[in-house]
């Protein structure tokens, strides 16, 4: 391991450890319904990844973009 990892792990293990996480809440996740209306078809679901076009969201690769 090299001396920048070994001080960048260092340093997470240190903020991990520290004190000022300990006063920080538990974080809460919102997830909503999914209702379910339709599937795609064996041969695309392979293709998107998903056989629920609902959760069908292909990776832009643009990073907190909004695609309007």
């Amino acid at each position: 391991m090299n001396t920048c990892a070994r001080q960048e792990k260092r340093e997470c293990a240190s903020y991990a450890a520290s004190s000022c996480m300990n006063n920080k809440p538990i974080a809460m996740a919102y997830v909503p319904w999914q209702h379910f209306n339709s599937v795609y078809e064996p041969d695309k679901a392979l293709m998107c990844g998903t056989i629920f076009p609902e959760l069908n969201k292909p990776f832009l690769g643009k990073r907190g973009a909004c695609q309007l």
